[in-house]
């Protein structure tokens, strides 16, 4: 698995966290509203999150001395047995 740099992840991270406060100043702005979800994305993807805010939290644990991976999404659950059983016919 690839992970990302450090640096890249604080950059991005800043870019966010940018984005986000001028979201706040300006909740009419398309534009802003735009960048800021472009960058939101962009930290979802490098982090391996859904959602802007966890990604930005995942990137604030990476960046902390001492971690060396980034937190990752964390695998599917397995179903079940009763669930799978059901769907069987069992």
């Amino acid at each position: 698995m690839l992970l990302p740099t450090k640096t890249e992840v604080a950059s991005r991270l800043a870019q966010y966290r940018a984005w986000e406060r001028l979201r706040l100043a300006a909740p009419a702005d398309r534009q802003v509203r735009a960048h800021f979800e472009d960058t939101a994305y962009t930290l979802c993807v490098l982090m391996g999150k859904r959602c802007g805010r966890e990604a930005a939290d995942a990137a604030e644990r990476y960046l902390r001395p001492g971690v060396e991976h980034p937190p990752m999404a964390a695998p599917p659950l397995a179903a079940p047995a009763v669930a799978v059983a059901a769907l069987s016919g069992r």
